[in-house]
């Protein structure tokens, strides 16, 4: 087995990981809960009360993607009209672009969120 199957092989064990520890956390929390006597109820009210998490995410990741699609942009134009290093200026513009696009889309998430 070559080394071009372990890459995607193992990209997917980490993922199935992932998600398998946090259903088998959250399955022993609520187990924990209930055997407490605590209301089931309390599943629920976070559903009831906030925006849905996946329009959160939508907008987080929307936020990202044009964040880092300016960033690219600025660092080609930095990178043209400039003697600047491509190899500097692309990841530091891209990543600065990027968290300021995280940043505006948790202040969106937030305003979602009061409504």
């Amino acid at each position: 087995m070559g080394p071009e199957i372990l890459v995607p092989l193992s990209f997917f064990a980490m993922i199935f990981g992932i998600v398998y520890l946090i259903y088998s956390t959250r399955n022993r929390e609520r187990l924990a809960l209930i055997e407490k006597g605590v209301d089931a109820s309390i599943f629920l009210q976070a559903k009831a009360n906030g925006v849905s998490p996946w329009k959160i995410l939508v907008v987080n990741l929307a936020f990202l993607l044009i964040g880092s699609g300016v960033g690219i942009f600025l660092a080609l134009v930095i990178t043209t009209y400039t003697s600047l290093n491509d190899g500097a200026v692309y990841p530091s513009i891209i990543f600065i672009m990027a968290g300021i696009g995280l940043l505006t889309g948790f202040k969106t998430a937030k305003d979602l969120d009061k409504e």
